[in-house]
């Protein structure tokens, strides 16, 4: 039960930042921007006007004009600041998705069904000791008449009829595809997961304008190739969901097609375990080499970022105590870096099992050799370490937290 209330919570949070993503994507000017959790949730201003909106996502409850009462209230402070002349003009709109009861709200509104309906409650107070139920007239105590009132209900809309969680985010990935003219995976994991950590991380700043962004920057900020490991997403899609998703999208056929495939792994010193990172190796061996009588048999290249040489020199003795045949491009001991001699390729007479990079900058220069032929899967922990920047090459840039996510996920 608790984990299902969590749940709950965090699809509540989703449903406003999906909402910020959506808002986002609608505008028709790029210059045109938002504000998370601005005035309210969101924050929208165009060239001709700004809007504040408050988005909520009640799944489990049915509408009451109780559940909004408080929210017009607040809004309604922020109108008496208006007319005061010490806040600017707004509109305002109040957007929720419920369960049920959308029927017993009757649009338009009347000054007097908001004063009835929203700006009329009775609280428990303490008075001279004794706890009472007081009425409050919340137009009064603000000190706004029927005309001010009247004036309000022309800026404020109320939505209690707004998509549901499913729909607004099916949405959102429909615009993505559009946008971007993308498989639906990739406007989900590419596109949509790095929007959710753009609007998340505006979210969290202090100051109002850092929480601003132009639709023009964020669609070059989402337009990124890497995809990224954000825990919220990863969270309610469930990291097993998660890492099969991956890999049926990059590694569901992979093991029945000649190519040079390049593994670029980050291991962290303060984190590392070299067992770990030799699991990593004969997982990759298992699925990427193939060595049998036929004219095109493989391997994996694999490049450690962050393992030192000595650390490097000891792995490679494991493996080949192991039993598995190595080759780094060194032909002898004192002999420089031959990238032909490591793209030659594995056969039944000289079985190489993998094929080392012992640094970053050899990498190149086996590519040139490679040309087409090649793919480049990159697993970084904090941010990538290499881009090889030629269309005709297939390169994937995926953020993992652990080395073991890696076999998850080929």
């Amino acid at each position: 039960m608790a984990e299902r209330a969590a749940i709950d919570t965090i699809r509540g949070y989703f449903y406003q930042f999906d909402y910020s993503i959506s808002r986002l994507l609608e505008l028709t000017d790029d210059n045109s921007t938002i504000v998370v959790e601005g005035i309210e949730d969101v924050d929208i201003k165009t060239a001709n006007e700004e809007t504040a909106i408050q988005c909520k996502y009640y799944a489990k409850t049915e509408y009451n004009h109780s559940v909004i009462a408080e929210p017009v209230r607040l809004i309604l402070n922020h109108f008496k600041e208006v007319k005061a002349g010490t806040k600017s003009k707004l509109k305002y709109k109040l957007r929720g998705f419920y369960k049920s009861g959308q029927d017993k709200l009757t649009l338009p509104i009347s000054v007097q069904f908001l004063k009835n309906n929203f700006l009329t409650y009775i609280r428990s107070e303490k008075i001279k000791g004794s706890i009472v139920k007081v009425k409050h007239f919340h137009h009064s105590e603000i000190e706004l008449d029927d005309a001010a009132l009247e004036e309000f209900i022309t800026l404020l809309e109320i939505d209690i009829n707004a998509k549901g969680y499913e729909d607004q985010f099916n949405d959102i990935l429909a615009k993505l595809r559009t946008i971007f003219d993308c498989s639906q995976f990739m406007a989900e994991y590419l596109y949509y997961n790095n929007a959710l950590g753009i609007i998340r991380k505006l979210s969290k700043e202090h100051l109002y304008e850092n929480r601003r962004i132009t639709k023009g920057d964020f669609l070059k900020r989402i337009n990124n190739r890497k995809v990224l490991f954000n825990e919220w997403f990863v969270g309610i899609k469930g990291e097993k969901a998660h890492f099969e998703n991956l890999r049926k999208e990059y590694f569901g056929s992979v093991n029945i097609l000649y190519k040079e495939r390049y593994f670029l792994i980050e291991a962290k010193p303060d984190t590392y375990s070299r067992g770990e990172i030799k699991d990593v190796i004969n997982h990759t061996i298992r699925k990427f080499t193939k060595i049998i009588k036929q004219p095109h048999p493989f391997c994996p290249y694999i490049y450690l970022h962050g393992i030192n040489a000595t650390e490097l020199i000891e792995i490679k003795r494991d493996l080949i105590e192991d039993g598995i045949l190595i080759h780094d491009g060194f032909d002898f001991e004192g002999s420089s870096f031959n990238p032909e001699s490591l793209y030659k390729r594995t056969s039944v007479t000289h079985p190489i099992k993998v094929k080392f990079l012992n640094d970053l900058q050899y990498l190149n220069q086996v590519l040139v050799l490679s040309g087409r032929k090649s793919e480049i899967y990159q697993f970084y922990q904090t941010d990538s370490f290499f881009d090889f920047n030629n269309p005709s090459v297939k390169e994937i840039k995926i953020q993992v937290t652990q080395l073991k996510n890696i076999k998850s996920i080929v």
